[in-house]
């Protein structure tokens, strides 16, 4: 077997790996296997894609913390995929728009991630966080926001630590 054609099976092998995580359900529940690493690697990808490691581990961590807080869930799925919901036109329960803990999950837009290698990296951030690889770094913070919006709870809670884009409180 030739090199060139090793490595192109491998890359498919890789893509549909890639694939079938992508089209698992959007709701995933910890008990499944591997759900708490997919719930948490999407809201990296939704709401640190674009962010360097620091960024995402500090997302990731509010989720971990957030399970410690009992105001919150103490799954990574139930933390992710908190929200007030309604039934749509077809009898399924939907997320109210603007509802929810995380915005990328009530936003209107698909949930799907289209980037395959962003995801992936978050994928794998995600399962080194659940790991214990990193340490803290948001210094236990629950809530965070982007720099350009002022969330009404913004002046009840302590700032913790600002990384790039996103400003962290507890």
């Amino acid at each position: 077997m030739s090199e060139s054609y090793r490595a192109f099976l491998v890359g498919m092998g890789f893509g549909a790996l890639l694939m079938f995580i992508m089209l698992l359900p959007s709701l995933v529940h910890a008990s499944d296997e591997n759900g708490e690493n997919i719930c948490l690697a999407k809201n990296i990808y939704f709401e640190a894609g674009n962010q360097p490691l620091a960024g995402k581990v500090a997302v990731a961590q509010v989720v971990l913390n957030r399970m410690e807080h009992s105001a919150y869930a103490d799954d990574v799925c139930g933390v992710v995929y908190d929200a007030q919901y309604r039934e749509n036109w077809k009898g399924n329960l939907v997320p109210i728009r603007d509802r929810c803990q995380f915005s990328w999950y009530c936003d209107g837009k698909s949930d799907e991630p289209l980037d395959t290698d962003t995801f992936y990296e978050s994928y794998i951030i995600a399962q080194d966080v659940l790991m214990g690889k990193y340490p803290d770094i948001t210094e236990g913070a629950t809530h965070y926001h982007n720099l350009w919006v002022e969330p009404y709870w913004a002046d009840t809670l302590n700032e913790t630590v600002q990384i790039t884009h996103h400003i962290f409180y507890k």
